[in-house]
C-alpha cells in the first residue's frame, strides 16, 4: 500500500469484521528517536496462536470473496523493511491487539498518508461502534473519543453532515496543532 493510513483502515476492517465494538488506535511518533508506532487493538473475538501465526500469511484470510489476505502481511512488511516490527496478540474473546513500528529516517518507510481521513471513514462509517483515536507526536497529544461525543450529541447520529464537518474540523486543527501549533511543554 502506498500509505500506511490504508493499512490501518484494511486492519480496522478486520476489527469490525471480529464484531469489535470498541476500536483503539493510536499513532504515536517520536521525531527525537525516529519512530512511528501505530496500533490497532479491538475487543472482537480474537483469535486463537495458530490464526495469529497464519494471519501474517498472505495466503490465509478468512473471506470469502478472495483467496487472499494481504493487510497484515504488507502492514508488517512495510515495518520491518525500515528495520521495525510488527506484533500481534490476541486471545479469543477478548480481542486483537496489532502494533507496528517503524523507522521514519530508513529510506523505505512508507508515508502516513491521510490517517485522519481513514478515522473519520471509519467513525462515520460505523456508527454502531466506538472508536478512540489517540495521535501523539513527541509530547503533544490529541484524542477523539467517539463514546464521549455520543455523550454529548445525546443521540444525533455521528454519520449527520454537520457533525461528520465537526470530527473532520477536529482532527485537522489538532493534527495542526501538533505540527506547528503552540505547546505548554518547557524545553
Amino acid at each position: 500500500m502506498r500509505e500506511l493510513s490504508l493499512n490501518v483502515l484494511d486492519i480496522a476492517q478486520n476489527s469490525i469484521a471480529a464484531d469489535a465494538s470498541y476500536i483503539r488506535i493510536e499513532v504515536l511518533e517520536n521525531t527525537k528517536a525516529h519512530t512511528l508506532t501505530v496500533g490497532i487493538y479491538d475487543d472482537g473475538k480474537g483469535m486463537t496462536e495458530e490464526q495469529v501465526n497464519a494471519v501474517q500469511d498472505p495466503f490465509y484470510t478468512t473471506r470469502t470473496t478472495r483467496k487472499v489476505g494481504m493487510g497484515v502481511p504488507l502492514f508488517k512488511m512495510a515495518a520491518e523493511q525500515t528495520g521495525g516490527s510488527l506484533r500481534i496478540s490476541s486471545k479469543v474473546g477478548i480481542g486483537t491487539n496489532v502494533q507496528a513500528i517503524f523507522k521514519t529516517d530508513h529510506v523505505d518507510f512508507t508515508p502516513l498518508g491521510d490517517i485522519n481521513a481513514t478515522i473519520l471513514t471509519l467513525i462515520t462509517m460505523n456508527t454502531d461502534r466506538d472508536f478512540l483515536f489517540r495521535r501523539k507526536i513527541d509530547g503533544r497529544e490529541f484524542v477523539l473519543d467517539t463514546t464521549e461525543l455520543k455523550g454529548v450529541l445525546a443521540g444525533v447520529p455521528l454519520s449527520e453532515p454537520t457533525v461528520v464537518q465537526w470530527i473532520k474540523g477536529y482532527l485537522e486543527e489538532n493534527t495542526e496543532e501538533l505540527y506547528g501549533g503552540v505547546t505548554d511543554e518547557i524545553d
